[in-house]
């Protein structure tokens, strides 16, 4: 009964890593959602003590004057971290993916995983042509 028991705790074992290891797959692999937020950097910062990610937060502007609501990310990728560094003061766009059920916090904080980032025209910025001259009126 000893070898039958240990026998059946270490399957047990063994199955429950597996089991954690294919949810892990499948929650970093399958997406949620995915779409776009745009707005400035707040915060961007290079965080953890043994699993290291880029962890920010750009406040979404929707109107100047406006109270701005914030959206936290995380980005994997040292590229697109760079990006995001390099466009520090400026208004940008980030492409994300949201993947839910992540079982640890080692591959982000956040759900949200920005996978690009590109400057956009801060709005009030456009271009403006000066006003036509009226027609002279022939008497």
């Amino acid at each position: 009964m000893g070898k039958t028991f240990i026998r059946y705790l270490a399957l047990s074992l063994v199955g429950l890593l597996l089991a954690t290891a294919g949810w892990t797959w499948l929650s970093l692999n399958w997406t949620y959602s995915d779409g776009e937020r745009a707005g400035y950097v707040q915060k961007f910062s290079h965080k953890g003590w043994l699993c290291k990610t880029w962890e920010g937060e750009i406040a979404l502007v929707t109107m100047p004057g406006a109270i701005p609501e914030k959206f936290e990310f995380t980005v994997r990728d040292d590229d697109v971290a760079r990006k995001i560094n390099a466009l520090a003061g400026h208004r940008v766009v980030m492409s994300y993916q949201q993947h839910k059920f992540i079982p640890v916090s080692c591959f982000g904080a956040t759900e949200y995983f920005v996978d690009d980032v590109r400057a956009t025209e801060e709005p009030g910025n456009e271009a403006v042509l000066p006003a036509s001259p009226a027609p002279a009126l022939n008497r």
